[in-house]
């Protein structure tokens, strides 16, 4: 006969799986959408501000993405045995397009017309004492230049 508790911690993985399985697809669902209509307003890397009048304007978008029981159990055992986290990675992916739209909305609402150097900052928030992840924050920013014409 199977314990009490392996059948709690197997009831609690399978769910896990579907529930995060499902929000993660939603989450992705709604990043592409977004993704199609923001792509109107680009947001590069490059300092060198292109010839006309602009107003400068610090943008920013931040975002943190808290890591699923299932994800957490997977990248345990990753650690224990090596190789890649993959479970992560669609966490981190997630997070960083995320906060990079949520920058690009910013700009949107100014009226940019670009967003220049744009940076990102990852931080990891560890929950309990075993030092796992407990959730991923990303910020990205940049410059956003506004047309004089515009403001």
């Amino acid at each position: 006969m199977i314990p009490y508790e392996l059948m709690l911690v197997m009831t609690l993985l399978v769910l896990a799986y579907f529930i995060g399985s499902h929000r993660e697809k939603r989450h992705y669902e709604s990043i592409i959408e977004r993704e199609l209509e923001l792509n109107v307003l680009p947001a590069v890397s490059t300092k060198t501000i292109p010839k006309g009048h602009y107003e400068q304007q610090l943008v920013m978008g931040n975002v943190t993405i808290s890591v699923d029981y299932f994800k957490r159990f997977l990248a345990t055992l990753h650690g224990f045995f090596g190789g890649r986290i993959t479970s992560y990675e669609t966490l981190i992916d997630r997070a960083r397009r995320e906060a990079l739209l949520r920058m690009k909305a910013a700009a949107k609402e100014q009226n940019a017309d670009l967003v220049l150097n744009v940076k990102y900052e990852t931080s990891s928030i560890y929950k309990g004492s075993g030092r796992s992840v407990g959730s991923v924050e990303v910020l990205a920013y940049g410059t956003a230049l506004i047309n004089d014409d515009k403001v």
